[in-house]
C-alpha cells in the first residue's frame, strides 16, 4: 500500500505540474457533470460539436477529429482567432481519447505556429462551413466503402464555382447541369458517390450547389508542394485552390486518406477508416 501511495503522489504531482500557471483550461466534449466541476474557473473553453453546457465562451467543432492532436489543434486555433488566447498563454485541455469519458489531460504552450489554417479551412471558407463539412463527410464515406468493394480516388472543388468553372473543361457530359441539387441530401450523395467512378472533378458552389461533374481542372502547378507520392489529382486539386478562393477535397484511391487544400497549401490529412 506505501507503494500505492507513493503513486498516488507522483499522479498529484504530475497533474499538479500540468495545471501550474495556466492561463486557460480547454474542455473538448465535456458533459455537464464535468463541466460544472469547472463552474468557478475563470477562462474555460469548451470546444465541440455543439455547446450543449451554454458555455459563453465556446469553439465549435465542425466534424469530430478522431485525432487528438487535430483536436486541439483546432480549438486553439479557434481560440486564437476569436481572441480567447494569445501566443505565449498556456492551456491545460481535457478530453476524451479512449472512452467517451475524460481520461486525457494535456498541456499545450500557445504558439503562432499552431495557426495551421485548420481553424480556418471551416470558418474563413468562401463556402458555408456546413456544406464543406458535407462534402467531407461524402469523402469520408467514400473512402471507407469505396466502389462496389475496390478503392475510388475523388475530388471535390467547393466555393468560387464560376472561377472554378472558368479555369477548366468538361470531360464529358455535365449530369447536373440544370439540376439544383445540393449536397448534404442523402440522394445527392448517393449520386456523387455513383459518379466519382469516373475521371474529372466534382464543382460544388458557395452554398453547396453541385455545379457539375467531370471537369478537368487546369491551374498552373507551378510552385505547388504536395506530399510525395500523390499524383495529377492532388496537384489539380492544390493548384485550383491558389488560383481560386475554392478549397478542394481530395480523396486518394493509392493510400485511401482525404486531403483538404486551401490557398494552394495541405491544410488537413484523415483517414477514414477511423471516422
Amino acid at each position: 500500500s506505501a507503494n500505492i501511495y507513493t503513486l498516488m503522489d507522483s499522479l498529484d504531482g504530475v497533474l499538479a505540474d500540468i495545471m501550474a500557471d495556466i492561463d486557460s483550461v480547454f474542455l473538448f466534449a465535456p458533459n455537464g457533470a464535468f463541466y460544472e466541476r469547472f463552474a468557478d474557473a475563470e477562462n474555460v473553453v469548451v470546444v465541440a460539436s455543439e455547446n450543449t453546457v451554454d458555455a459563453p465562451q465556446f469553439v465549435e467543432l465542425p466534424i469530430e477529429f478522431t485525432n487528438i492532436r487535430d483536436r486541439i489543434r483546432f480549438g486553439i486555433e479557434g481560440a486564437m482567432e476569436t481572441d480567447l488566447v494569445a501566443e505565449g498563454n498556456t492551456v491545460a485541455c481535457f478530453g476524451s481519447i479512449f472512452t467517451g469519458e475524460v481520461d486525457s489531460a494535456i498541456r499545450v504552450r500557445v504558439n503562432e505556429d499552431m495557426r495551421s489554417g485548420l481553424y480556418d479551412l471551416f470558418t474563413n471558407s468562401r463556402a458555408d462551413p456546413n456544406v464543406i463539412r458535407d462534402v467531407f463527410e461524402v469523402a469520408l464515406e467514400l473512402g471507407r466503402k469505396g466502389q462496389k468493394g475496390s478503392p475510388v480516388g475523388a475530388l471535390f472543388v467547393v466555393g468560387d464555382a464560376g472561377k472554378v468553372m472558368n479555369k477548366s473543361r468538361p470531360l464529358s457530359y455535365n449530369p447536373f447541369e440544370k439540376s439544383h441539387v445540393h449536397v448534404g441530401d442523402p440522394i445527392v450523395n448517393v449520386m456523387l458517390k455513383e459518379f466519382s467512378r469516373l475521371d474529372g472533378a466534382f464543382v460544388i458552389s458557395d452554398s453547396g450547389k453541385i455545379v457539375s461533374a467531370y471537369r478537368y481542372l487546369e491551374p498552373s502547378a507551378e510552385g505547388i508542394d504536395i506530399p510525395k507520392g500523390l499524383g495529377a489529382r492532388h496537384m489539380a486539386g492544390g493548384a485550383i485552390t491558389r488560383d481560386t478562393n475554392a478549397t478542394s477535397i481530395v480523396l486518394s484511391e493509392s493510400d485511401g486518406l482525404v486531403r483538404a487544400f486551401k490557398g494552394g497549401e495541405l491544410i488537413l490529412e484523415l483517414d477514414p477508416e477511423e471516422y
